[in-house]
């Protein structure tokens, strides 16, 4: 009798028309709401996928598909792109309202957030003028108790015509009514109210004032005393560097210890391996190539990133299901107006400090095409948390004197400063990107403002390791082998008794000494196109001339290495520089070529960066010399 889950994958449509009956005995239920009243949650409760719930507009781009079992019956949900009305301004909205109109869904559930109902409500109104079937999901019920909101769902049934069930989705609240109401859709008769073409705003304020009841304003008087703090003129920018600052001291304090262990595990499995390449008699190029070039490689690459993302990720999506990152998109929103870009290029930023590639895909939720490239074009100027490791290793390492707590925070200013010249940076570019290849004055947007809401820490830590930590992990393992091949090649094969690396670096290092780097550093970018974290270990491996990527065990002992080949504090600045503004890594670069369709496009976003860096690390090394 009980809800049985059967996860079929994420499956993406493109129009309403690719939806089809599989048989004749299964209901299909379109799911249909506002952005941000839980809709997606309730999608992933019913089918027990683990789609992810942003708490920002539109975070829904496309159909996602999945089934669930109850009592007997096979019920299909499509979860559509949130919208606010079936009048469409964007291709979300146009989506959900082909679908919505569709003869496919046998219902439309309309989830309608308990804690402003009459917003909601307009949506809901104008589905039961187009849907054949409507039920209504009032959902939130448990937060409205909070704030002294009562919603007669009776009553509301009876002012709408059609069933209406309360619930609480993120605490499974009411999903068994939901589904009884969902196996009954076939033969739902719907009473529906006619409600014409009429103003749709007032009928909702008055079927509000009917069914709706507050105790008082406590709550929402809290609510935006906090907002007026958090986004105030003068509190709002302090505020949201300082909490960046925090997540990053945490994430450089918490980081070490694992890494530490991770790296001597990896080294540990290292040594086995090298045992039993010798133990089966393996030819030495061999196990060079297998052992200190792929494994080795993947080793440096888990045990530098995991840690750091495993914490990162976390308090970033704690952030997120506060309820504080639309305040960020808010803040940022005059700045991205300002340079005639869209505010929710502010969000495909926050994105972009996990991975650039999500950065471009989250690109999606922008509407206009213009605004669109811009923000894919700038989106890696924020760094990920790929770069993060060789910046943070370098800060310690030149610009920090002292150690313990003083130095970690320090550290994590330092890190902070290096984040906002990179925010800067993306004013500027997309100011420079709106003036001349892509022209246009900056469309508007509905930003949702969300309320506070205590977050869940087991799902949300859950979500944020098997939805991003590992997702990541994984994309920069895959490449991460056939690099340390490539790697292993250029510093084995010789050309006239010199390695490739050698002649490589020996060729670029003219230019890269204009730029205050040498040719070993400028190459080692080059290589590291598949991912960033394997830099550092690249300029090892080129200074030792070892063949092979090479550890250390501490930063002290990376620090002597990098001077005794020659770096400094310019060397090292101009290093941070060139990680915050170069070409992505290949993955990023795949990515922005699925979603523009354009090679073009894609070659603009691996020069354009790249062209930055150069010119400032030139800058700053011209003037460093000026100056003695």
């Amino acid at each position: 009798m009980g809800l049985t889950h059967k996860s079929t994958g994420r499956v993406l449509r493109e129009s309403a028309e690719s939806v089809t009956r599989v048989s004749d005995d299964e209901i299909i239920i379109a799911l249909a709401g506002n952005p941000n009243v839980g809709k997606s949650t309730l999608f992933n409760e019913l089918t027990g996928m683990h789609q992810h719930t942003g708490n920002w507009s539109g975070k829904t781009v496309e159909y996602a598909e999945g089934v669930c079992r109850y009592r007997g019956e096979k019920i299909r949900i499509i979860d559509l792109p949130g919208t606010y009305s079936l009048n469409p301004h964007s291709a979300e909205e146009a989506v959900a309202r082909e679908f919505i109109c569709s003869p496919v869904p046998d219902c439309v559930a309309v989830i309608c957030d308990a804690t402003c109902l009459e917003r909601n409500l307009i949506l809901v109104l104008q589905t039961i003028k187009e849907a054949k079937a409507v039920i209504v999901c009032v959902n939130l019920m448990d937060e409205a108790r909070k704030k002294g909101i009562h919603i007669d769902t009776k009553r509301l049934s009876e002012s709408l015509g059609v069933p209406v069930v309360g619930m609480s989705a993120r605490s499974r609240c009411g999903i068994s009514e939901v589904l009884e109401l969902f196996l009954s859709s076939k033969k739902l008769n719907n009473c529906k109210k006619d409600f014409g073409d009429g103003n749709y705003a007032e009928i909702a304020e008055r079927i509000c004032r009917e069914c709706v009841t507050r105790e008082s304003q406590k709550r929402e008087q809290r609510d935006r005393r906090i907002d007026r703090i958090l986004t105030g003129k003068l509190t709002g920018f302090p505020i949201m560097f300082f909490l960046l600052a925090l997540i990053f001291w945490i994430t450089i304090v918490g980081a070490n210890y694992p890494s530490e262990l991770l790296s001597s595990f990896f080294f540990y499995i290292q040594e086995l391996l090298l045992r039993f390449t010798v133990y089966i008699g393996a030819p030495e190029w061999l196990t060079s190539l297998l052992v200190l070039g792929i494994w080795r490689t993947l080793a440096w690459v888990v045990a530098v990133m995991l840690p750091p993302m495993a914490i990162f990720f976390p308090l970033f999506t704690l952030l997120e299901d506060l309820g504080y990152l639309p305040r960020v998109a808010f803040n940022l929103d005059r700045c991205f107006k300002r340079c005639d870009a869209c505010g929710k290029q502010a969000l495909t930023m926050c994105m972009g400090f996990g991975c650039n590639a999500a950065g471009v895909v989250g690109c999606r939720i922008i509407d206009s095409k213009r605004e669109r490239l811009i923000a894919m074009l700038t989106n890696v100027f924020v760094p990920c948390n790929g770069r993060f490791p060789t910046i943070i290793a370098l800060i310690s390492i030149f610009f920090v004197t002292v150690s313990g707590t003083a130095g970690s925070l320090l550290s994590a200013l330092i890190l902070s400063a290096v984040i906002i010249f990179g925010i800067l940076l993306t004013f500027i570019v997309s100011k420079l990107l709106s003036l001349t290849l892509l022209r246009g004055t900056p469309s508007s947007f509905t930003l949702e403002l969300p309320p506070y809401r205590a977050p869940q820490v087991g799902k949300v830590i859950l979500r944020s390791i098997l939805d991003r930590t590992l997702y990541v992990l994984g994309r920069a393992a895959a490449v991460a082998a056939p690099a340390g091949l490539i790697i292993w090649l250029f510093a084995n094969i010789e050309v006239g008794g010199i390695t490739l690396l050698r002649h490589c670096t020996d060729f670029l290092d003219p230019f890269a000494s204009l730029m205050g780097l040498d040719g070993v550093i400028l190459f080692a970018f080059i290589l590291a196109l598949p991912a960033n974290e394997i830099v550092i270990p690249i300029i090892l491996m080129a200074y030792s001339s070892s063949g092979a990527l090479i550890d250390y065990s501490g930063l002290s002992e990376l620090g002597e290495l990098l001077r005794a080949n020659g770096w400094n504090s310019l060397t090292a600045l101009c290093v941070i520089i060139f990680m915050l503004c170069h070409f992505p890594c290949s993955t990023t670069l795949m990515t922005i070529k699925k979603e523009s369709g354009s090679i073009g496009w894609t070659i603009l976003a691996a020069i354009l960066p790249t062209l930055v860096g150069i010119i400032l690390c030139m800058t700053v090394s011209a003037i460093a010399r000026i100056l003695g």
